[in-house]
């Protein structure tokens, strides 16, 4: 009996060393090939159709256009293509839009390779994946008044970073960062931002 042909991956992610690592990992694997990588979200948009893959494994935050909003593209671009977020910012918010936009799999980026591969496999095969943890952090926090946008932004404000930092960081102007801000604070009903930043991180919104 002739075996099935290797499940065809794309893997993005604009931290190269990662991407080049995990890429490594999962080739190791007889039944899976990694058959395109890209830096940005846009670019892994393009890859993902021009390779025709099977699994979109991404990371929630890249340049361009986030992970989520791949999958969303993807979705119906390419409709047999399953997506799968790697992310070291699980939050819930993050999660529920993830599923809400069609994501298969979510895990982060703690998980080990043996596992993505095994996560791989299920949405290739049309099930679901929502790392245990993730899920009921989910759960617990119930629903979020941010947007993952404000929520984004009021956890690099965490810190005490200063708005430029914050704009440069991710990629907004001062003023959109002080909007998002402004409106995390009143949302929360905070003094403050750095009040909001902690009813936020009480609550596992960020």
């Amino acid at each position: 009996m002739t075996a099935p042909p290797p499940i065809r991956i794309l893997l993005a992610d604009d931290e190269h060393l990662i991407r080049e690592a995990l890429a490594q990992m999962l080739d190791l694997q007889g039944d899976l090939h990694v058959v395109a990588q890209a830096a940005t979200g846009p670019e892994a948009v393009a890859a993902a159709v021009h390779h025709a893959v099977d699994v979109a494994v991404l990371d929630l935050q890249m340049p361009g256009l986030d992970g989520i909003g791949v999958a969303e593209e993807l979705a119906t671009a390419l409709p047999g293509c399953g997506s799968v977020i790697v992310t070291g910012h699980g939050r819930p918010g993050h999660l529920k839009r993830a599923l809400s936009a069609g994501v298969r799999g979510f895990l982060p980026k703690t998980t080990s390779a043996a596992t993505l591969a095994r996560v791989v496999r299920t949405v290739h095969e049309g099930g679901r994946y929502v790392d245990p943890d993730l899920a009921t952090e989910a759960i617990a926090a119930g629903d979020s008044p941010l947007t993952p946008r404000e929520a984004d932004v009021l956890e690099l404000a965490a810190d005490g970073a200063p708005v430029d930092e914050i704009a440069a960081r991710a990629s907004l102007s001062p003023g959109t960062v002080r909007n998002y801000l402004s409106s995390a604070v009143t949302k929360l009903g905070a003094a403050n931002r750095h009040d909001a930043c902690a009813i936020a991180r009480r609550t596992g919104w960020i």
